[in-house]
């Protein structure tokens, strides 16, 4: 009983594997901040449209927000894998791990812009409409005023749903193998069919993505208070 106890603690296969886990780990890291930038700025994209006075991009941002926030991750990126890539033949790079890694790229994006455009809308409610309004007065039109004076509070105003979207973003990284890349969970994954799924092996890879995101969340508290708005 000790011997199998020990086996299913026995921390040799992290450090013979250690190398492998260190670059899938990379690989998470790279993924979650691409997909975060990208993410951000069509998030960006579509809260202007969401508040614009033009119905057409109202309903356009609409229906794109409704649809990607209540479609499972998994399906979009399937789609990206086997829609775009095997049935449509669109490929980024004729490299697999590059063509994959694009792939996730794209299907993480389009996911959690969604909500970010959501995070930085109910920002830009918080922003007086009065302020809107005398930027208006000077000559400004919607896109500059939301460019120069909302867009900047609005963002003051979501750091920690902007960095709480960041987290989840890391964490459903853990699913992108679906779309052909190859990252932390899928090391995991190998490393269950290779040696075992012990409880050492699992807990390591719980340790790994804590420490991906702990200090994430503790930075974009301590932001969002640093730049809180004034009112």
């Amino acid at each position: 009983m000790g011997t199998d106890i020990y086996q299913l603690i026995d921390p040799a296969p992290l450090i013979k594997y250690g190398p492998d886990i260190l670059m899938s780990f990379w690989a998470t890291i790279r993924l979650t901040l691409v997909s975060a930038v990208f993410a951000l700025i069509l998030g960006t994209v579509l809260a202007a449209m969401r508040v614009s006075p033009t119905p057409v991009l109202r309903a356009g941002g609409t229906l794109y927000v409704n649809t990607f926030r209540n479609t499972p991750l998994t399906l979009v990126l399937l789609f990206c894998s086997l829609g775009l890539s095997d049935t449509l033949g669109i490929k980024i790079s004729e490299e697999p791990s590059v063509n994959g890694y694009w792939l996730a790229v794209i299907g993480l994006t389009i996911y959690h812009a969604a909500f970010v455009c959501e995070a930085l809308r109910s920002g830009v409610n918080t922003v007086d409409p009065g302020q809107s309004e005398a930027a208006r007065s000077i000559g400004l039109t919607f896109f500059q005023t939301l460019r120069t004076v909302v867009l900047p509070q609005a963002f003051r105003a979501v750091i920690a749903p902007l960095g709480s979207l960041l987290i989840a973003l890391t964490k459903n990284t853990t699913i992108v193998i679906v779309a052909g890349y190859w990252e932390a969970s899928a090391q995991m994954k190998q490393m269950f069919d290779e040696v075992a799924a012990t409880p050492a092996i699992f807990i390591g890879f719980a340790l790994g993505f804590m420490v991906l995101t702990l200090p994430t969340g503790f930075f974009f508290g301590w932001l969002a208070k640093r730049k809180a708005v004034v009112r």
